[in-house]
């Protein structure tokens, strides 16, 4: 499937602005991430944002490397539809490895018909957020400070959702950013105890629900090809495929 590239390039706008790093260092088209204080590879990762930005592609790549180096990361590739084929050709020569894809996916809030449930407000809480994200989903190498620091740093209108028992624990927690006519939905996730239960589809229509509230035309997430559940969940709520990415790695030596 051809990828929509003026739309690739819109939501990959989006996501930089959805979820922030903390420094962005840009060679022409190529835009290195780096987060010091989060692990996510989307936050620490080389993106070339124009295929026909090639020149000088062994030397770039060489001062990328050593940029990361400097930080203590290894230098990753994220590859979408708008990374020139010339910079895939020379990844493979490097005997570099694909790992990690991932689908972008679309709804078109037009076509959304909410389904009765209990209506969610989102909070404005960023602790009481980043505490009950990191109990629903913890990630190795993150902590409380890390995770509110990409947070806090969100610029387009937002707000934590957080689904929990009658006992007040946390059973799925997501993120909404709303920027324009688009909202992407970020952090989404449910507790493995908690799973097949309907917490994950009560929580995403109740976001869905709201963001057409809001005036939102479009959703867009983000979720590993590998996720069936979530996949399931997520075309079922009228999601689509919009276009996928990957990650580039240097094998070890």
């Amino acid at each position: 499937m051809s990828a929509d590239l003026p739309l690739v390039r819109r939501l990959e706008a989006m996501g930089l602005r959805a979820w922030p790093a903390k420094n962005v260092h840009y060679d022409g088209a190529w835009q290195l991430r780096l987060t010091a204080g989060h692990p996510s590879k989307r936050l620490n990762s080389l993106s070339v944002l124009d295929q026909s930005d090639i020149s000088d592609i062994e030397i770039r790549f060489e001062k990328a490397r050593r940029h990361y180096e400097a930080f203590g990361r290894p230098l990753l590739v994220r590859e979408t539809p708008l990374t020139p084929p010339a910079l895939v050709e020379f990844l493979e020569g490097e005997a570099a490895e694909p790992f990690d894809a991932s689908i972008v996916m679309t709804l078109d809030l037009s076509r959304f018909e909410p389904e009765d449930g209990v209506e969610l407000l989102p909070s404005q809480d960023v602790g009481r957020f980043v505490g009950a994200a990191l109990k629903v989903n913890p990630v190795a190498d993150l902590t409380r400070a890390g995770l509110a620091e990409v947070v806090t740093a969100i610029k387009p209108a937002h707000g934590f959702f957080i689904r929990e028992t009658d006992q007040g624990e946390p059973v799925a927690t997501g993120l909404c950013v709303h920027d324009f006519d688009m909202a992407g939905i970020e952090a989404f996730a449910v507790a493995p105890e908690a799973r097949r239960n309907g917490h994950g589809r009560e929580l995403a229509t109740g976001i869905l629900r709201w963001l057409k509230g809001r005036g939102a035309r479009t959703a867009w997430l983000q979720v590993t090809e590998t996720n069936t559940a979530a996949l399931s969940l997520y075309r079922s709520l009228g999601f689509q495929e919009a276009y996928r990415y990957r990650y580039w790695r240097e094998k070890a030596q």
